[in-house]
């Protein structure tokens, strides 16, 4: 399964995998509507929150909105949410996320495009068994 690992250690907090990942999927520069967070914990402490594919959340929704394709990526099918946001209050890893502008929560799909920007090669899409 490919997944979205984060490296702490090099990590800038510059916000560019936040702001290309707006860009990309809703084309808007703003962090709030990212698949990728990261995190300020102070005294140069950062993390990242975003989605491990776990696929936890696909039992609490509803509607069948949430599948794992054949990778192991979970997607949020648009046409079958009805935005009740089980997902977003179970998910474990804070990782599945929410904005106003817009019914269906987002997450994190393992696309590459914050990989590719990040000036400081914190990201990479790795494999990772189940």
């Amino acid at each position: 399964m490919k997944v979205l690992s984060y490296n702490p250690d090099l990590c800038v907090g510059c916000a560019v995998c936040e702001e290309t990942c707006s860009e990309t999927w809703f084309k808007v520069a703003d962090r709030a509507k990212s698949n990728i967070r990261i995190c300020d914990g102070g005294a140069g402490n950062l993390s990242a929150v975003f989605c491990i594919q776990c696929g936890e959340c696909i039992s609490v929704c509803p509607t069948g909105a949430l599948s794992q394709d054949k990778r192991g990526v979970v997607h949020v099918s648009k046409k079958l949410c009805v935005g009740c946001l089980a997902c977003v209050g179970f998910c474990p890893y804070q990782a599945m996320f929410h904005h106003a502008d817009q019914v269906e929560p987002f997450k994190c799909v393992a696309c590459g495009k914050c990989v590719q920007e990040c000036p400081a090669e914190a990201l990479a899409i790795v494999d990772q068994d189940q």
